[in-house]
């Protein structure tokens, strides 16, 4: 099943990269690998309700059931022990990826108060993309009454290039509204 995001990527993304950037074979144009979605949560360990309701979150947001991260060593300063529960990640790929991408530009993004567009320099130098959610509750799916805490989040947007100027085309052609550009409407 495609999805409307990766018609676009196929239709129009692979041209403007191609011509862009000299590319002689479609495959060698970037495209979007997976998307990480990561929650941190250092009081899990204290409370198993908490972590039972950002995994349920996680799970409605992603559309999979996430996985949940436990620590790898005892810091005794942090009253932490291995093996104790101290996140929950999901990692997106195929349909999945591109219609989370999809929902989070056109209906996560909007939702955010004060938003000036994201953060060009938020590129990690091998052409991943990280940025940081403070309130999950800028995703439709979540239920105000079904919070247990406000929490944030790490979205992590992993491409097939090591350039982040490629990179960076790939999402801005995508659709992401970065800082100080006219967003791209698909």
């Amino acid at each position: 099943m495609k999805t409307r995001l990766r018609e676009h990527y196929d239709a129009h993304v692979v041209g403007k990269l191609s011509e862009e950037f000299g590319y002689g074979n479609p495959m060698e144009v970037p495209k979007l690998e997976k998307i990480i979605l990561n929650v941190g949560l250092g009081s899990a360990k204290d409370d198993a309700k908490l972590l039972d309701s950002v995994v349920a979150e996680m799970a409605r947001i992603a559309g999979q059931k996430p996985v949940v991260t436990k620590a790898r060593k005892s810091i005794s300063n942090f009253n932490l022990r291995e093996g104790m529960p101290v996140g929950v990640k999901v990692t997106l790929r195929g349909a999945r990826m591109y219609q989370f991408l999809d929902r989070y530009i056109s209906t996560a993004i909007p939702r955010v108060r004060d938003f000036r567009g994201l953060a060009t320099r938020a590129f990690d130098g091998r052409g991943n993309y990280t940025v940081g959610v403070r309130e999950q509750m800028i995703f439709p799916e979540i239920d105000y009454d079904k919070i247990v805490r406000v929490h944030g989040m790490d979205i992590t947007f992993v491409t097939t290039t090591d350039k982040d100027d490629e990179a960076l085309v790939l999402l801005r052609e995508l659709g992401m509204p970065f800082r100080g550009e006219t967003p791209v409407v698909v």
